[in-house]
């Protein structure tokens, strides 16, 4: 059997702003980043990024490459009505359009959009009483998480209201029956919301293997101390961007692991 290779793409750092070709870097890397953990569904999930500027544009993955190969070049760029601007031998998938683009039509606060399909992520979604405050992860995110009930596959667009409706000003979602959504102020603030919110769902799959009757449930004074020391306005940490210093940390990685990405 033959090997089809990705089609290689151009450069395009010298036909977007500066500002653009920033973002297209930062989102490979974090494609990149979700194949390094295994977080990849073959070619079926999507992370997106707001296009710096007054055009309301975004980024998102081409459909047909696997996240390992993505490149900041090889990053589509859409408009809200489907329209491919730079030209690319792929298409987009439809329902993370239709997912990605509701996000960010509804907040503009919004500049990075990840959506997965983690086993544990989806069987987390898929259990009666969702994500359970058994870790501190989980406990760090229950005050950003929301949740929308599963509709099928996400290719019709009247389902888009409804699911921003459910997100409201939440950062996180567990699509029910379907997987987990970040949506961060920066590609830094999604990736250590998605990061954190895999991870609970992945403690608890593993701690509710030895069955529910050997959970040992935190005190309620517990899971409000967290609360409050993660919504209060000054973080965990004063003066402490928490989201830049993992990001850092997460492209060091990655430059050392495979450059790539940058071109």
């Amino acid at each position: 059997m033959s090997r089809v290779a990705a089609v290689k793409s151009p450069s395009v750092r010298e036909q977007v702003s500066r500002e653009e070709w920033g973002m297209r870097v930062d989102l490979a890397a974090l494609y990149r980043l979700v194949a390094h953990y295994n977080w990849t569904d073959l070619i079926f999930t999507h992370i997106s990024a707001r296009v710096p500027g007054p055009d309301d544009h975004f980024l998102i993955n081409p459909y047909g490459m696997m996240f390992q190969e993505i490149t900041a070049s090889s990053l589509l760029k859409v408009d809200h009505d489907g329209n491919i601007l730079l030209p690319s031998p792929y298409p987009f998938n439809k329902a993370g359009f239709v997912i990605h683009g509701a996000v960010h039509l509804a907040r503009p606060d919004v500049q990075c959009v990840i959506h997965l399909h983690t086993r544990d992520g989806v069987a987390v979604s898929a259990q009666k009483d969702g994500l359970l405050p058994l870790s501190q992860h989980a406990m760090s995110v229950l005050p950003f998480l929301a949740y929308h009930d599963y509709e099928g596959i996400a290719l019709d667009f009247a389902e888009r209201e409804r699911l921003v409706a459910n997100l409201g000003d939440k950062k996180l979602m567990l699509l029910r029956n379907h997987g987990t959504l970040a949506a961060g102020a920066s590609i830094a603030d999604a990736w250590l919301a998605i990061h954190n919110l895999e991870r609970a769902c992945s403690i608890q799959i593993a701690a509710m293997a030895g069955g529910a009757a050997h959970l040992n449930m935190p005190s309620q004074a517990a899971i409000d101390t967290v609360r409050t020391q993660v919504t209060r306005t000054d973080g965990i940490e004063r003066g402490i961007d928490l989201n830049g210093l993992a990001w850092a940390a997460m492209l060091r990685m990655m430059d050392a692991k495979d450059p790539g990405y940058r071109n």
